[in-house]
């Protein structure tokens, strides 16, 4: 698999992405957003699509991840992340967020070094941001451990409270009382 950032905004190049295997395909024809892809022998299988905070220049936003249909599931949506969420640290950004709407998309992002705010989007998606944000509890006796498992599973819990597919059902339930991804062994 290789993985490549193709350009920064406002420059990015245009990317026509088959809409039949990728979510998201119209927005990839955009030239004002970066864009990260993934390919395998040539073909292309997963892409991203970011740019800068328009309040804040120290803030980037991932815009639009997408994986080919058939490759989902296969972890490489969160190495792309990474490479993205790397080269961006090494630009000088100081947090990268992204609003996602479904289950599948939050524990990716979880695999990436991602943590939920807390915070929603207007069209009800959980924001996630790196570096992940850090509790400021008062519990005395909290552990980050714990804190971090409460704060993984409210975002599941806001997937909870919405009407589900029985695939995003059985994700949620599989994920229960348990803490997030360990995402430490994929940074290499």
């Amino acid at each position: 698999m290789e993985y490549e950032l193709l350009g920064w905004p406002p420059d990015g190049p245009k990317l026509r992405l088959d809409h039949e295997r990728f979510s998201y395909a119209g927005k990839f024809v955009m030239t004002n957003t970066g864009k990260a892809v993934a390919r395998e022998d040539g073909d292309l299988v997963a892409a991203i699509a970011f740019n800068e905070d328009r309040t804040d220049e120290a803030t980037l936003w991932l815009r639009y991840v997408t994986v080919a249909g058939d490759r989902r599931g296969e972890g490489i949506g969160p190495e792309l992340v990474r490479l993205v969420r790397d080269h961006a640290t090494e630009r000088g950004y100081d947090r990268l967020r992204i609003a996602v709407n479904n289950p599948f998309a939050y524990e990716a992002l979880y695999r990436a070094g991602f943590g939920y705010t807390d915070e929603t989007t207007g069209i009800a998606e959980l924001i996630l941001e790196y570096p992940a944000p850090v509790d400021s509890s008062s519990n005395e006796g909290a552990t980050d451990e714990g804190t971090s498992r409460e704060r993984y599973q409210a975002g599941l819990s806001a997937f909870r409270e919405r009407d589900l597919s029985t695939e995003e059902e059985a994700f949620l339930e599989a994920r229960r009382d348990r803490g997030p991804p360990d995402s430490s062994a994929d940074d290499g």
